[in-house]
């Protein structure tokens, strides 16, 4: 299971060429309200040199990324909570979300950053006090504000979507040779940090390297469910090795020789970082 980060934003500010950017996914983009009314869903794969790092001592077959599901959700427009809009629909949609990532105009004649922050805040604030429900709050998601300004480096998290959307054409070699660097891994790390998770890893008989995210404070039985169902129930104990440990002791094996394999019981937290094998 993946953690989820809704896009959300008033009309036409960048949402959909932001998922197109991330994803790589055609979608329907045009300049009018409510192109996006059925979300679209995206997987991405978090940016991790760690994993790389690893796989380049380990040489396993294959190498997999952890990732984080983001939602493409229609614009918000004032007056959501009552429905206007589609409202309800859209305001429905983020509830099923871990977190959300807010898209804001920041480029063009007039832009009003902190009026349309202001109304989004609002819509949720509203929704919120109508539900029943107390527990699941829009407003209390973890939030990221993401500008979609020509000259990003003049906000806290700033993106030129159009240009990063354009770049997500381009093959690695491409980017290369125009001297094209993306912001979006800036982004993605935002939305996983907010989050507040962590990383760890397997290497399965150095077959495969694998990432995987679990929330901060989570035990090792919990890390060994997300492995197989079968690792939490009847979690014995795990071996754990911090990941710059073991790159730089070339191995496993080497790493055991050295000491550094650390034998972690049930109530072992795990840490970002470790690289993990469950006995059961």
């Amino acid at each position: 299971m993946s953690f989820s980060v809704g896009i959300i934003g008033l009309p036409n500010v960048g949402k959909s060429t932001l998922f197109k950017a991330l994803t790589k996914k055609q979608v329907d983009i045009a300049d009018y309200p409510f192109t996006t009314i059925n979300p679209n869903i995206g997987t991405v794969a978090v940016p991790d040199n760690r994993l790389r790092a690893i796989s380049e001592i380990i040489k396993p077959e294959k190498t997999v990324p952890t990732i984080i599901e983001f939602i493409d959700i229609a614009g918000l427009i004032k007056n959501a909570h009552k429905g206007e809009g589609l409202g309800n629909q859209f305001l429905a949609q983020i509830r099923n979300c871990d977190a959300v990532c807010q898209v804001i105009k920041a480029f063009g004649e007039s832009p009003t950053p902190e009026k349309d922050i202001e109304t989004i805040e609002t819509e949720l604030q509203m929704k919120d006090y109508q539900s029943r429900e107390k527990e699941n709050l829009l407003n209390k998601k973890p939030k990221i504000l993401l500008f979609n300004a020509k000259s990003p480096d003049d906000f806290p998290l700033g993106l030129d979507l159009k240009t990063e959307a354009e770049a997500s054409e381009l093959s690695e070699e491409e980017k290369k040779e125009l001297e094209i660097k993306s912001g979006l891994d800036k982004l993605i790390l935002a939305c996983y940090n907010v989050l507040g998770l962590v990383t760890f890893y397997t290497i399965t008989g150095g077959k495969e390297v694998r990432a995987w995210t679990l929330k901060k404070g989570m035990k090792a039985p919990q890390a060994g469910g997300k492995v197989h169902s079968d690792f939490e129930e009847k979690f014995i104990k795990a071996e754990t090795v911090n990941w710059q440990e073991l790159v730089g002791a070339g191995s496993w094996q080497k790493a055991r020789e050295k000491g550094l394999i650390q034998t972690a019981g049930k109530d072992y937290i795990i840490q970002d970082g470790d690289v993990i094998e469950f006995k059961v």
